[in-house]
C-alpha cells in the first residue's frame, strides 16, 4: 500500500469515525434505579437528557434516599453508554484498542 492509499484509507476511517460519534450523540440510553423510582435518559457521550421521578421516590422527610437513587440511576445510565460507545466504536476499529477512542 503506497502513501497516498494510506492517507485516503484514514481519512475514509476519520470520517467513518465522525459519524459514529454523531450517532452516538443522539443514542439515548436509560438508566434506572429503585424499581424504576428513578430514571435517567442520557446520551452515548455522557450528557443527562432527563430525569424522571415517581411520586413514591419523592419523601421531603427523606431526602437522602432520593440522593441515593439518582446517584444509582446516574451510573446505570453511565455504564450503558460506555457500553454502546465501545461497542460502536469497536466495530470501527476491529477491536483494536485505540486510546481517547474507547
Amino acid at each position: 500500500m503506497n502513501q497516498a492509499q494510506m492517507m485516503a484509507q484514514m481519512k475514509k476511517m476519520q470520517a467513518e469515525m465522525a459519524r459514529a460519534q454523531d450517532e452516538l450523540a443522539a443514542t439515548i440510553v436509560s438508566g434506572s434505579a429503585g424499581g424504576n423510582a428513578v430514571t435517567v435518559e442520557m446520551t452515548c457521550d455522557n450528557r443527562v437528557k432527563a430525569v424522571k421521578l415517581a411520586k413514591e421516590a419523592i419523601d421531603p422527610d427523606d431526602a437522602e434516599t432520593l440522593e441515593d437513587l439518582l446517584v444509582v440511576a446516574i451510573n446505570d445510565a453511565a455504564t450503558k453508554a460506555q457500553e454502546a460507545s465501545s461497542r460502536r466504536m469497536s466495530s470501527l476499529t476491529g477491536g483494536m484498542r485505540i486510546p481517547g477512542l474507547t
